[in-house]
């Protein structure tokens, strides 16, 4: 039996997020949903007060596991431009998409086509404020023509040097001043390394490359060998 929801609050920090109540004395994440009665992976929708909300679960979302692990720099919210690198199906995205709302825009980068297909079928379909593209982060220069300065540039790309990947697309598109997020699975990137190394490269990489990391989580539970930074752009 489904446990009712009985309240929502706005997230103590990020606009845009929010903790809706249960019965039970609990409390999860959630995002308006932008796109209402469709689902993107599953989640549960919940109508408080004449809103329909998409519960954010932690365990599929490193952004939300971020927040989870008490985050304290987000820089997405209602209005933002992001560029997100590595959309996948569109799990995070999604939620993104609902934070930036109509006013924002989400540039969604993804390299395989059937994946793409699958976030273009499920998120960008419903949502106006997402431009998929399909793409390889590596050759930024190659959609250039199609991205315009963003405010974030946001990585989950799981490839060996995603630093330099990543850097590389900030160089290009971000404004002075923008923020990237970048998740880290060590184990994409050097199966032989401990993850902590595999961090260190990475995390040194962004700041030879002119990127001030102001802040570093480690995500288990929700995520194991993985680390969440947030960095600024000098």
């Amino acid at each position: 039996m489904s446990v009712k929801a009985v309240d929502v609050k706005p997230h103590e920090r990020f606009p845009g997020v929010f903790w809706v109540e249960f019965e039970d004395g609990s409390a999860r994440l959630a995002t308006v949903n932008l796109a209402p009665k469709v689902r993107v992976y599953g989640e549960q929708l919940v109508q408080l007060k004449g809103v329909e909300y998409r519960i954010w679960n932690p365990y599929r979302s490193k952004l939300a596991g971020a927040i989870m692990k008490n985050l304290s720099i987000n820089p997405i919210a209602p209005g933002s431009k992001v560029l997100y690198l590595g959309t996948a199906s569109g799990t995070t995205p999604s939620h993104v998409s609902d934070i930036i709302g109509p006013q924002g825009v989400l540039y969604g980068v993804e390299f395989a086509p059937r994946v793409m297909r699958e976030f273009v079928e499920k998120v960008a379909a419903y949502r106006s404020n997402v431009i998929p593209l399909l793409a390889d982060a590596r050759f930024p220069t190659k959609y250039a023509h199609l991205v315009e300065v963003v405010d974030v540039v946001y990585a989950d790309i799981a490839q060996p040097f995603q630093s330099k990947i990543v850097a590389d697309n900030a160089d290009l598109f971000l404004k002075d001043g923008g923020w990237v997020m970048m998740a880290i699975k060590a184990m994409s990137i050097d199966v032989t390394k401990q993850p902590s190394e595999t961090y260190k490269r990475e995390i040194d990489h962004l700041e030879e490359r002119g990127y001030k990391v102001e802040e570093v989580l480690h995500l288990e539970p929700y995520d194991i060998a993985h680390a969440f930074v947030v960095a600024r752009k000098r």
